[in-house]
């Protein structure tokens, strides 16, 4: 179990480091001015994401509640979800007109880390089935 853990951490970070620097990069070559942190946004996803991933693989060795992993997992998005408009609602809801590219900004680490996520998740789940 600490090698799937360790696993998750090495993989989580490797996407984390890759994926910022080649967003940050292209934010710059651009000269786009982001009314949020990227790598806000960024560690946010990360932190989220191994969070869910770690618990689930220590939760699914416990019988009574490896049948809830499913559900447990649609409430920890909506707390996800919740939580990253909390932390992010001044720079996203109150800024008038977010640019298409701040926009794609907000998107492009969601999209990363929860399809990561989802893929460890789903492996989790049909490891016991």
């Amino acid at each position: 179990m600490i090698k799937h853990i360790l696993i998750y951490f090495l993989i989580f970070f490797g996407i984390f480091f890759l994926s910022f620097s080649t967003h940050e990069n292209y934010i710059d070559t651009q000269e786009v001015i982001l009314p949020f942190s990227l790598q806000k946004v960024y560690v946010f996803h990360l932190g989220f994401s191994v969070l869910v991933c770690v618990n689930f693989r220590l939760f699914s060795n416990v019988d009574k509640i490896f049948p809830q992993l499913g559900f447990i997992y649609l409430v920890a998005l909506f707390l996800k979800i919740v939580l990253f408009c909390a932390l992010f609602y001044q720079s996203i809801f109150n800024e008038e007109n977010l640019s298409q590219i701040a926009r794609v900004s907000l998107f492009i680490p969601m999209l990363i880390f929860l399809s990561t996520e989802a893929f460890f998740v789903a492996k989790i789940l049909n490891k016991k089935e």
